[in-house]
C-alpha cells in the first residue's frame, strides 16, 4: 500500500508557476474523481493554496519500479490537467512517498513547513481538503486514517510546544512591513480587498496598530460589512473598487479570482488623484489580484507573498526552538503512523488463522456436548475437550514445521519459535 505525495510549493517554485496549477474550489470534486481514475490509483486528496498544490495518493503496486511509475503517471496528468508541459513543470515539482510522505503530511500540518513558520492556516486548509475529498468519495480507510492522525499529532505540536506562540504570518508581515514605510498609521487609510481568513488577520493587525481608516472590498458585499463592521470600517463591492483606489495608502488583497482585479490603467488614474502619493500595496493571492506591471509606476511598493520573506524571517527566531520539539514528535508519530500501516499486512492472515481456531473450538465442543447428553462423566468430557482442541489446534502448524525442518528452511523455524514459543522468563 504505497502512499504517494506529488507536490509543489513556495519552496520550490515562484508564485508565477504556483499559481498555473492551482484547483479553483468549485473543481476540486470532478478533479478528484478524475485523479483517481488513473491506473493503480485506489484514493486520493487534492491540497490547494496560495503556497502550495499536493496530491496525496494510495496507490495499489508494491513494487518500487511499479511505485515510480505511478508518481510518473501522477506527474502525467496534473501536467494534462493544467495543460502545461510537464518539461517545464517537473523541475518545480517534489515527490514524498511512505515514510517520507507520511512525515511531510504531518510537518505541513503543524505549520513546519509554512513560508511562515507555526502559521495556523494550512491545519484549516488541510481540514477542508480532507472533507472536500470524503464528499468526493476519494478517501478509502488508509487516507482517512492519516489524516485523523495528522489532525491528532497537528493539535499535539500546538498543545506541547510554543510553534504558534508569536504572531507571525503573512498578514503579520504585511502590517509590519507597512508601519516601516509609513510610521504611524493613524493618519492613513488601508483598502483590504477580500474577506477570508488572510484579509481578517491583516484588518485585524492594522487595527491594533492603530489605523487611521478602512476600506474593505468584496465580492459579496454582505461580507465586507460584516468585518468592516467589526473595525469600524467602511464596505465596498470589488465593482466600486476604482472609485476608492486613490484613498488608499495601503492596499492588501487576498481574493480567489481567477483574473486580476486592479489593473494598471485604474492604478494610473488613482495615482493622479492622490497627485502620486505613494501607495504600498502586498498582494497574496495566487493567482495574482494585482497586475504585476503595477510595479513598473512610481510611487507604487509592490509586494508579493515571495517578496514578504525577508520582513517573516525578522519574526520567526522565537520559534525555532519550539520547531525542533515540533520535529521530534513529529519523527515518533510518522513512525507510530507507518507500524499501524504494516500491522494491516498481518490482519488478513490473523482472522483466517483465528477463523480456523474458532472453527475447530466448535466443532469439538459440539461433540462434548453430546457426550455431556449421552450421560458421560463430566470430567471425562472435560479431559476429551482439551486434549482434542489441543490435538487440533497444533496439528496443522506442527506437520508444516516438521516439512520445515526436513527442507532446512531455519528462518521459518526460528520464526515460528518466535511466534509460538516465545514466553515471559519470570513465569514458572
Amino acid at each position: 500500500m504505497p502512499l504517494i505525495i506529488l507536490g509543489i510549493n513556495h519552496r520550490t517554485a515562484p508564485v508565477k508557476v504556483r499559481e498555473q496549477v492551482v484547483f479553483p474550489t468549485e473543481a476540486l470534486p470532478a478533479a478528484l474523481r478524475e485523479l483517481t481514475e488513473i491506473p493503480n490509483v485506489e484514493a486520493a486528496s487534492i491540497l490547494s493554496t496560495c503556497n502550495r498544490t499536493e496530491l496525496c495518493c494510495i496507490v495499489e503496486s508494491c513494487a518500487p519500479d511499479v511505485e515510480d511509475d505511478d508518481a510518473i503517471r501522477i506527474q502525467e496528468w496534473l501536467s494534462r490537467y493544467h495543460q502545461l508541459p510537464l518539461a517545464d513543470l517537473r523541475p518545480f515539482l517534489y515527490v514524498h512517498t511512505n515514510h517520507s510522505a507520511v512525515r511531510h503530511i504531518l510537518r505541513v500540518a503543524s505549520g513546519l513547513d509554512s513560508m511562515i513558520l507555526g502559521e495556523p492556516q494550512i491545519f484549516g486548509q488541510i481540514k477542508t481538503a480532507y472533507q472536500v475529498a470524503d464528499n468526493a468519495g476519494t478517501l478509502d480507510i488508509h487516507l482517512r486514517r492519516l489524516y485523523q492522525h495528522t489532525f491528532s499529532v497537528a493539535k499535539q505540536v500546538r498543545t506541547d510546544t510554543e510553534i504558534g506562540a508569536s504572531p507571525v504570518s503573512v498578514a503579520f508581515a504585511a502590517v509590519s512591513l507597512a508601519r516601516q514605510i509609513f510610521g504611524d498609521l493613524n493618519s492613513h487609510t488601508a483598502l483590504l480587498i477580500g474577506a477570508g481568513e488572510t484579509i481578517e488577520l491583516a484588518a485585524r493587525h492594522l487595527h491594533e496598530k492603530g489605523l487611521g481608516r478602512m476600506i474593505v472590498a468584496n465580492r459579496t458585499l454582505e461580507r465586507a460589512h460584516a468585518l468592516a463592521g467589526e473595525f469600524d470600517g467602511y464596505a465596498i463591492s470589488l465593482s466600486e473598487l476604482s472609485a476608492h483606489l486613490a484613498e488608499a495608502d495601503i492596499i492588501i488583497s487576498s481574493t480567489a479570482s481567477p483574473l486580476p482585479v486592479v489593473g494598471k490603467g485604474s492604478m494610473e488614474t488613482a495615482l493622479k488623484q492622490r497627485k502620486h502619493r505613494p501607495v504600498f500595496i502586498v498582494d497574496v493571492a495566487v493567482p495574482r489580484d494585482i497586475e504585476p506591471e503595477i510595479a513598473d509606476l512610481e510611487d507604487v511598493y509592490l509586494y508579493t507573498v515571495d517578496d514578504l520573506q525577508e520582513v517573516i524571517q525578522e519574526n520567526l527566531k522565537s520559534r525555532q526552538d519550539a520547531a525542533k520539539q515540533a520535529e521530534e514528535i513529529i519523527d515518533v508519530q510518522a513512525g507510530h503512523f507507518i507500524g499501524w500501516l504494516r500491522s494491516l499486512d498481518a490482519v488478513s492472515t490473523i482472522c483466517e488463522y483465528r477463523g480456523e481456531a474458532q472453527r475447530l473450538r466448535d466443532e469439538v465442543l459440539a461433540k462434548s456436548r453430546q457426550q455431556l447428553a449421552q450421560g458421560k462423566e463430566p470430567g471425562d468430557v472435560l479431559a476429551y475437550l482439551a486434549h482434542t482442541l489441543t490435538n487440533k489446534l497444533i496439528h496443522r502448524p506442527s506437520a508444516n514445521l516438521r516439512q520445515a525442518g526436513y527442507e532446512g528452511k531455519r528462518e521459518l523455524v526460528e520464526a515460528a519459535r518466535q511466534l509460538l514459543c516465545n514466553r515471559d522468563k519470570d513465569q514458572s
